[in-house]
Protein backbone atom coordinates (compact mmCIF):
# COMPACT_ATOMS: atom_id res chain seq x y z
CA UNK A 1 0.00 0.00 0.00
CA UNK A 2 2.87 2.40 0.79
CA UNK A 3 4.34 1.75 -2.68
CA UNK A 4 0.99 2.47 -4.35
CA UNK A 5 0.73 5.73 -2.40
CA UNK A 6 4.29 6.67 -3.35
CA UNK A 7 3.86 6.00 -7.09
CA UNK A 8 0.39 7.60 -7.22
CA UNK A 9 1.67 10.76 -5.52
CA UNK A 10 4.41 11.13 -8.13
CA UNK A 11 2.08 10.58 -11.09
CA UNK A 12 -0.66 12.89 -9.80
CA UNK A 13 1.82 15.66 -9.00
CA UNK A 14 3.34 15.44 -12.48
CA UNK A 15 -0.13 16.23 -13.87
CA UNK A 16 -1.31 18.95 -11.47
CA UNK A 17 1.86 20.93 -10.71
CA UNK A 18 1.65 24.61 -11.75
CA UNK A 19 4.39 24.30 -14.36
CA UNK A 20 2.69 21.26 -15.90
CA UNK A 21 -0.67 23.06 -16.00
CA UNK A 22 0.86 26.03 -17.81
CA UNK A 23 2.40 23.73 -20.41
CA UNK A 24 -0.88 21.85 -20.82
CA UNK A 25 -2.75 25.11 -21.31
CA UNK A 26 -0.31 26.22 -24.01
CA UNK A 27 -0.48 22.88 -25.82
CA UNK A 28 -4.27 22.85 -25.52
CA UNK A 29 -4.48 26.33 -27.06
CA UNK A 30 -2.35 25.16 -30.00
CA UNK A 31 -4.36 21.96 -30.52
CA UNK A 32 -7.64 23.86 -30.37
CA UNK A 33 -6.31 26.27 -32.99
CA UNK A 34 -5.26 23.40 -35.27
CA UNK A 35 -8.70 21.82 -34.89
CA UNK A 36 -10.42 25.09 -35.70
CA UNK A 37 -11.78 25.62 -32.21
CA UNK A 38 -10.79 29.27 -32.20
CA UNK A 39 -12.88 30.36 -29.23
CA UNK A 40 -11.48 27.62 -26.99
CA UNK A 41 -7.98 28.36 -28.28
CA UNK A 42 -8.25 32.06 -27.42
CA UNK A 43 -9.55 31.32 -23.94
CA UNK A 44 -6.82 28.77 -23.17
CA UNK A 45 -4.17 31.12 -24.53
CA UNK A 46 -5.56 34.05 -22.52
CA UNK A 47 -5.56 32.00 -19.33
CA UNK A 48 -2.02 30.80 -20.03
CA UNK A 49 -0.82 34.38 -20.61
CA UNK A 50 -2.59 35.57 -17.46
CA UNK A 51 -0.88 32.91 -15.33
CA UNK A 52 2.50 33.71 -16.85
CA UNK A 53 2.11 37.40 -16.02
CA UNK A 54 0.78 36.85 -12.50
CA UNK A 55 3.46 34.32 -11.60
CA UNK A 56 6.16 36.40 -13.24
CA UNK A 57 5.41 39.69 -11.49
CA UNK A 58 3.88 38.66 -8.16
CA UNK A 59 5.37 36.44 -5.41
CA UNK A 60 2.34 34.14 -5.38
CA UNK A 61 4.53 31.21 -4.37
CA UNK A 62 5.69 33.09 -1.29
CA UNK A 63 2.09 33.93 -0.42
CA UNK A 64 1.30 30.22 -0.45
CA UNK A 65 4.45 29.10 1.35
CA UNK A 66 4.57 31.78 4.05
CA UNK A 67 1.76 30.29 6.22
CA UNK A 68 3.66 27.00 6.28
CA UNK A 69 6.96 28.63 7.18
CA UNK A 70 5.37 30.55 10.05
CA UNK A 71 3.80 27.54 11.80
CA UNK A 72 6.94 27.08 13.90
CA UNK A 73 9.12 29.85 15.28
CA UNK A 74 12.58 30.27 13.81
CA UNK A 75 15.59 29.97 16.12
CA UNK A 76 13.58 28.71 19.08
CA UNK A 77 15.37 28.25 22.40
CA UNK A 78 17.30 25.00 22.41
CA UNK A 79 17.50 22.58 25.33
CA UNK A 80 20.73 22.24 27.28
CA UNK A 81 21.13 18.66 26.11
CA UNK A 82 19.53 16.47 23.46
CA UNK A 83 19.71 12.74 22.84
CA UNK A 84 19.80 13.03 19.08
CA UNK A 85 19.49 15.15 15.95
CA UNK A 86 17.62 14.05 12.84
CA UNK A 87 17.89 15.74 9.46
CA UNK A 88 15.47 14.82 6.69
CA UNK A 89 16.76 14.22 3.17
CA UNK A 90 16.15 16.74 0.42
CA UNK A 91 19.42 18.65 0.51
CA UNK A 92 21.50 16.45 -1.81
CA UNK A 93 21.27 15.33 -5.45
CA UNK A 94 22.19 11.61 -5.39
CA UNK A 95 21.98 10.99 -9.16
CA UNK A 96 24.16 13.95 -10.12
CA UNK A 97 26.52 13.25 -7.23
CA UNK A 98 27.20 9.74 -8.49
CA UNK A 99 27.28 10.77 -12.15
CA UNK A 100 29.99 13.39 -11.50
CA UNK A 101 31.64 11.57 -8.60
CA UNK A 102 31.26 14.72 -6.50
CA UNK A 103 28.72 15.66 -3.84
CA UNK A 104 26.06 17.94 -5.33
CA UNK A 105 23.81 20.06 -3.09
CA UNK A 106 20.17 20.87 -3.77
CA UNK A 107 18.09 23.92 -2.92
CA UNK A 108 17.63 22.72 0.67
CA UNK A 109 21.34 22.82 1.53
CA UNK A 110 20.52 24.81 4.70
CA UNK A 111 19.48 21.48 6.21
CA UNK A 112 23.09 20.32 5.96
CA UNK A 113 24.72 23.49 7.32
CA UNK A 114 22.39 23.62 10.31
CA UNK A 115 22.89 19.91 10.94
CA UNK A 116 26.63 20.58 11.18
CA UNK A 117 26.03 23.52 13.50
CA UNK A 118 23.88 21.46 15.86
CA UNK A 119 26.26 18.49 15.67
CA UNK A 120 29.02 20.76 16.99
CA UNK A 121 26.70 22.27 19.60
CA UNK A 122 25.77 18.82 20.93
CA UNK A 123 28.93 16.69 20.62
CA UNK A 124 27.40 13.71 22.45
CA UNK A 125 24.10 13.61 20.51
CA UNK A 126 23.26 10.74 18.20
CA UNK A 127 23.22 12.03 14.61
CA UNK A 128 20.80 10.68 12.02
CA UNK A 129 20.45 11.36 8.29
CA UNK A 130 17.29 9.87 6.80
CA UNK A 131 16.66 9.87 3.06
CA UNK A 132 16.68 7.33 0.26
CA UNK A 133 15.40 8.17 -3.21
CA UNK A 134 12.24 10.10 -3.98
CA UNK A 135 12.31 9.07 -7.65
CA UNK A 136 10.15 6.28 -9.03
CA UNK A 137 12.78 4.89 -11.41
CA UNK A 138 16.09 5.71 -9.69
CA UNK A 139 15.86 3.94 -6.35
CA UNK A 140 19.51 2.87 -6.56
CA UNK A 141 20.64 6.48 -6.04
CA UNK A 142 20.17 6.92 -2.29
CA UNK A 143 20.68 10.28 -0.67
CA UNK A 144 21.89 8.98 2.69
CA UNK A 145 24.83 7.29 0.97
CA UNK A 146 25.88 10.62 -0.56
CA UNK A 147 25.48 12.22 2.87
CA UNK A 148 27.90 9.65 4.26
CA UNK A 149 30.54 10.77 1.74
CA UNK A 150 29.86 14.46 2.44
CA UNK A 151 30.12 14.17 6.21
CA UNK A 152 33.35 12.19 5.93
CA UNK A 153 34.74 14.97 3.74
CA UNK A 154 33.65 17.58 6.31
CA UNK A 155 35.39 15.84 9.18
CA UNK A 156 32.51 14.03 10.85
CA UNK A 157 33.93 10.55 10.29
CA UNK A 158 34.63 10.23 14.02
CA UNK A 159 30.99 10.85 14.97
CA UNK A 160 28.52 7.97 15.19
CA UNK A 161 26.05 8.85 12.44
CA UNK A 162 23.14 6.61 11.51
CA UNK A 163 22.24 6.66 7.81
CA UNK A 164 18.71 5.57 6.93
CA UNK A 165 18.64 5.08 3.16
CA UNK A 166 15.42 3.18 2.40
CA UNK A 167 12.78 5.88 2.89
CA UNK A 168 11.15 7.43 -0.19
CA UNK A 169 9.02 10.13 1.45
CA UNK A 170 8.42 11.92 4.75
CA UNK A 171 6.17 9.20 6.16
CA UNK A 172 8.86 6.57 5.60
CA UNK A 173 11.50 8.94 7.06
CA UNK A 174 9.71 8.86 10.42
CA UNK A 175 8.65 5.21 10.27
CA UNK A 176 12.04 3.79 9.30
CA UNK A 177 14.02 6.06 11.62
CA UNK A 178 11.92 5.11 14.62
CA UNK A 179 12.38 1.43 13.83
CA UNK A 180 16.16 1.93 13.71
CA UNK A 181 16.43 3.96 16.92
CA UNK A 182 13.59 2.79 19.21
CA UNK A 183 13.65 6.16 21.06
CA UNK A 184 12.62 6.29 24.71
CA UNK A 185 9.54 8.20 25.80
CA UNK A 186 11.62 10.83 27.62
CA UNK A 187 14.33 11.22 24.99
CA UNK A 188 14.85 14.66 23.48
CA UNK A 189 15.34 14.76 19.71
CA UNK A 190 15.72 17.69 17.34
CA UNK A 191 14.30 17.50 13.83
CA UNK A 192 15.81 19.56 11.00
CA UNK A 193 14.01 20.18 7.74
CA UNK A 194 12.92 23.08 5.54
CA UNK A 195 10.49 25.43 7.27
CA UNK A 196 7.73 24.88 4.70
CA UNK A 197 8.07 21.12 5.22
CA UNK A 198 8.11 21.20 9.02
CA UNK A 199 4.31 21.07 9.64
CA UNK A 200 3.90 17.85 7.65
CA UNK A 201 7.06 16.37 9.16
CA UNK A 202 6.02 17.10 12.73
CA UNK A 203 2.55 15.70 12.01
CA UNK A 204 4.08 12.46 10.77
CA UNK A 205 6.43 12.10 13.74
CA UNK A 206 3.55 12.82 16.12
CA UNK A 207 1.49 10.13 14.41
CA UNK A 208 4.40 7.78 15.15
CA UNK A 209 4.21 8.84 18.85
CA UNK A 210 7.56 10.56 18.62
CA UNK A 211 7.34 14.22 19.79
CA UNK A 212 10.56 15.59 18.30
CA UNK A 213 11.41 19.28 18.67
CA UNK A 214 11.30 21.21 15.37
CA UNK A 215 14.30 23.17 14.12
CA UNK A 216 13.05 24.76 10.86
CA UNK A 217 15.56 26.07 8.32
CA UNK A 218 15.72 26.95 4.62
CA UNK A 219 13.15 29.75 4.35
CA UNK A 220 11.84 30.79 0.91
CA UNK A 221 9.48 33.70 1.64
CA UNK A 222 10.82 37.21 2.21
CA UNK A 223 9.44 38.02 5.64
CA UNK A 224 8.03 41.53 5.82
CA UNK A 225 8.18 42.03 2.05
CA UNK A 226 5.42 39.86 0.62
CA UNK A 227 3.53 42.70 -1.06
CA UNK A 228 5.72 43.66 -4.00
CA UNK A 229 5.90 43.64 -7.78
CA UNK A 230 9.08 42.54 -9.50
CA UNK A 231 9.66 40.22 -12.43
CA UNK A 232 11.30 36.96 -11.37
CA UNK A 233 9.40 34.21 -13.18
CA UNK A 234 11.79 31.31 -12.55
CA UNK A 235 12.05 31.81 -8.78
CA UNK A 236 8.36 32.65 -8.40
CA UNK A 237 7.33 29.51 -10.30
CA UNK A 238 9.74 27.35 -8.28
CA UNK A 239 8.32 28.71 -5.01
CA UNK A 240 4.77 28.17 -6.23
CA UNK A 241 5.55 24.58 -7.20
CA UNK A 242 7.09 23.95 -3.79
CA UNK A 243 4.17 25.52 -1.93
CA UNK A 244 1.39 23.78 -3.86
CA UNK A 245 3.18 20.43 -3.62
CA UNK A 246 3.46 20.81 0.15
CA UNK A 247 -0.19 21.82 0.60
CA UNK A 248 -1.27 18.84 -1.52
CA UNK A 249 1.02 16.62 0.55
CA UNK A 250 -0.49 17.89 3.80
CA UNK A 251 -4.01 17.12 2.61
CA UNK A 252 -3.06 13.69 1.22
CA UNK A 253 -1.22 12.73 4.40
CA UNK A 254 -4.14 13.80 6.57
CA UNK A 255 -6.70 11.92 4.46
CA UNK A 256 -4.60 8.73 4.55
CA UNK A 257 -3.91 9.00 8.29
CA UNK A 258 -0.18 9.55 7.96
CA UNK A 259 -0.18 12.76 9.98
CA UNK A 260 -1.78 13.58 13.32
CA UNK A 261 -3.17 16.96 12.23
CA UNK A 262 -3.67 18.82 8.97
CA UNK A 263 -1.44 21.74 9.96
CA UNK A 264 0.57 21.28 13.18
CA UNK A 265 2.01 24.40 14.78
CA UNK A 266 4.05 25.52 17.75
CA UNK A 267 1.40 25.06 20.43
CA UNK A 268 0.79 21.50 21.64
CA UNK A 269 1.54 20.02 18.25
CA UNK A 270 1.57 16.42 19.57
CA UNK A 271 -1.29 16.93 22.01
CA UNK A 272 1.16 17.72 24.80
CA UNK A 273 3.50 20.50 25.78
CA UNK A 274 6.32 21.21 23.38
CA UNK A 275 9.51 19.37 24.36
CA UNK A 276 12.38 21.55 25.45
Amino acid sequence: MDTIFFVASKVIWALISPDSLIVLLGVSAWLALVLGWHKISRRALALCAFLLLVIGFLPVGEWAISPLENRFVANAALPAQVDGIIVLGGALAPYHSQAWNQVQLERGADRITNFLYLANLYPSAQLVYTGGSGAVTEQEYQEAEIARILFDQLGLSQRAIIYESESRNTFENALNTKRLLSPGADDKWLLITSAFHMPRSIGVFCQQDWPVQPYPVDYYSKKGDLIRVDFNFVENLANLNTAIKEWVGLIAYRITGKTSRLLPGDQNYCGAAQPG
